[in-house]
């Protein structure tokens, strides 16, 4: 037996009345929301940034406020104080573990700007987390140039340096060692030490030096195959005492500082980061033993979960811990090794990349239309069909007889006969016997029966496995008024789960159920997977739409590489961005608006020169002009517009 998504439908329908409390629940506000999301009395979705409730902001009046301003939908809204409140609340928790625990090492966050890379977002973390000695985090050449330049005159941020580096990357290294900064590469294979000792000593420089090992504890989720002996960075142990001697040969090694490891992105269980740690930290306190005095650093690398989905278990979209228990089983495991063996605690870091932005983003995009599978058809319209037909497909009277005995006790039996009167429906086609105009009844006949059975499925609390499937073929298709590829890629890519709502009309029951299609032309390009608490569900529970009113939706926790990765499918380019904060009156503000790409500049990306398209353009339309096929106001007209496209959104505009 499988539980109904539309629990929460079922307790309206008992208390007679749909409530903005009954959507929060429906949609999971208050489970993946962490306090940062909820819901006001007007059916809208607000933001709560330090997650007082008297501080908080209307998304739906956000959106009406950037349309005056110029700027529609689709749109990413970052949310500074979520970020600055997720920084704090990860240094809080590492904090308060390091007390409780007496622990005598302290603790350091760096920020892998793999994960957003934008340079608003990388310059607030930059500052934001001045105060608690966080740093950042470069995983290639042109990640390192950007965050060496961004770090200017700050001496003391820590800067990790991962991923595999040639000759130029270490000698940048190097020279940033001798300039001053607080930088430490980590040898992911052992040619990269030779060239760290080779340009230590042409500098004369006592660089910092961290190694990555590959473990045997392996993590868990989507991500469990990036860790392990066969995982792609990292040392192997007999490695790591190669590279103790070749440090020892070249008097440096005093210079080794830091133990990296990394199981995996997104640990959903804990279980599996409590075995990593203590295999990690008696490597640690071996490699002392052993002669690096000098090491007093454990990197844990990221890793760090997100609750996509609010259910708080080892889901691959969950996880089954806070950040509380993860700071105190990482300190309590290395405190305990440590004092067995009577080593120094190390300082602890992190790379929590996604734990720190993915809350602070969302993506609010607009619906367009949407295609409906149940409408039924009008019994004059039935009557005039079967009234052309010299004999009606036994198939058409089956279903007819099925919708009108349907009753709560034949749910099971008439969703069977409906399937076969279909399936016989399709196969006489197939083989001439049925016309198009009776086809078209078949099909309309089914929808509808399978809406009956849904709706009255809806009231009980479970219903059968073998009408999972029902939702997904009745539900309807919202166009919205975005690109999956470029601002939600891993929904695409690796089925990743963003919960997703409606931002308004909240005080209404959701009436129909249905599937996102994005604007791209690509068949992929649709979201039909949805966040159910401890499980997924194939179709969203939405409002009908109205003429002429909008009706936003928006993605939620998708600060974490969607804007890094997304890509130019169809040459739909990144939304516009604005930058929000809130102060203690509760009045929010724009700080910042990063417009999106311009249909030239989206065309320049892939070597296509719009100033040649504009002479390409002028030049046929004077030839229009001169075959007269286009008079001149109209030549212009078109001129116009074409210009005015090379130069606007790569969204559809109103």
């Amino acid at each position: 037996m499988a539980t109904i998504a539309g629990q929460s439908m079922k307790n309206a329908f008992l208390h007679g009345r749909w409530t903005p409390e009954d959507s929060a629940r429906l949609y999971g506000l208050p489970d993946w929301g962490q306090g940062f999301f909820r819901v006001n009395d007007k059916g809208h979705v607000v933001v709560t940034p330090t997650k007082e409730p008297a501080l908080a902001i209307d998304l739906l009046e956000l959106v009406r406020g950037l349309h005056d301003r110029g700027l529609g939908a689709p749109v990413l809204v970052r949310f500074t104080d979520i970020l600055r409140r997720r920084l704090e609340e990860l240094s809080s928790a590492f904090t308060r573990a390091i007390a409780e625990h007496d622990y005598k090492g302290g603790y350091k966050c760096v920020y892998p700007i793999k994960v957003n890379q934008q340079r608003h977002v990388v310059e607030e973390i930059r500052d934001l987390g001045a105060s608690l000695g966080y740093g950042l985090e470069a995983g290639s050449k042109p990640e390192l140039l950007a965050v060496l330049g961004m770090s200017e005159n700050r001496p003391d941020m820590p800067i990790v340096c991962n991923g595999f580096k040639d000759d130029e990357f270490i000698e940048t290294v190097i020279l940033a060692t001798k300039l001053g900064r607080n930088i430490i590469p980590v040898v992911e294979k052992f040619s990269e030490l030779e060239l760290i000792v080779k340009h230590a000593q042409r500098y004369d420089v006592r660089p910092q030096i961290g190694v990555r090992i590959k473990i045997a504890a392996k993590g868990s989720g989507r991500w469990e195959g990036s860790s392990g002996v066969r995982s792609k960075f990292g040392l192997f142990i007999s490695e790591l005492l190669t590279v103790l001697d070749y440090l020892r040969k070249h008097d440096m090694l005093d210079c080794l500082r830091m133990l990296h490891f990394h199981i995996g992105s997104q640990i959903c269980d804990i279980r599996n980061l409590k075995n990593a740690i203590n295999e990690l930290t008696h490597i640690y306190t071996e490699l002392r033993r052993l002669g690096a005095e000098k090491l007093d650093i454990i990197d844990i690398g990221g890793g760090l979960g997100v609750d996509y989905d609010g259910s708080q278990t080892a889901f691959d979209s969950s996880m089954n811990y806070t950040i509380a228990e993860y700071a105190a089983d990482v300190v309590y495991r290395i405190k305990s090794v440590c004092d067995d063996v009577g080593a120094p605690h190390p300082t602890i870091m992190s790379e929590s990349g996604r734990a720190m932005v993915a809350y602070s983003s969302v993506l609010i995009f607009d619906v367009r239309g949407a295609t409906s599978f149940d409408a039924a058809p009008e019994p004059d319209e039935l009557e005039a069909a079967m009234a052309a037909e010299q004999e009606v497909p036994q198939p058409v009277i089956d279903l007819i007889q099925t919708s009108q005995n349907l009753t709560d006790r034949n749910l099971m039996e008439s969703y069977h006969d409906a399937m076969q009167a279909r399936d016989e429906a399709m196969s006489l086609f197939s083989l001439g016997y049925m016309s198009l105009p009776m086809r078209a009844i078949a099909e309309r006949l089914f929808w509808s029966v399978g809406r009956k059975i849904l709706d009255r499925a809806v009231k009980f609390k479970e219903m059968p496995e073998e009408l999972d499937g029902l939702p997904e073929i009745l539900s309807d298709i919202y166009f919205v008024n975005m690109s999956i590829f470029q601002s939600m890629p891993d929904s695409w890519a690796i089925d990743q789960l963003f919960p997703i709502c409606p931002i308004h009309r909240l005080d209404e029951e959701p009436t129909r159920r249905g599937v996102l299609a994005d604007i791209t032309c690509d068949s992929d390009g649709r979201i039909d997977k949805f966040v159910d608490k401890r499980d997924v569900k194939k179709a969203l529970e939405l409002h009908a739409l109205r003429p002429d009113e909008p009706y936003y939706l928006a993605a939620f926790l998708v600060g974490a590489y969607q804007e890094t990765l997304g890509d130019l499918h169809n040459l739909l380019a990144d939304t516009h961005a604005v930058h929000v904060t809130i102060d203690e009156s509760g009045e929010y503000s724009i700080d910042e608006v990063v417009r999106g790409d311009t249909v030239a500049e989206v065309l320049s990306y892939v070597q296509i020169d719009h100033n040649e398209l504009r002479r390409n353009m002028r030049r046929e339309i004077e030839r229009a002009v001169r075959a007269k096929r286009l008079t001149v106001a109209e030549s212009q007209s078109f001129l116009r517009f074409y210009e005015a496209g090379l130069d606007g959104y790569t969204y559809l505009e109103e």
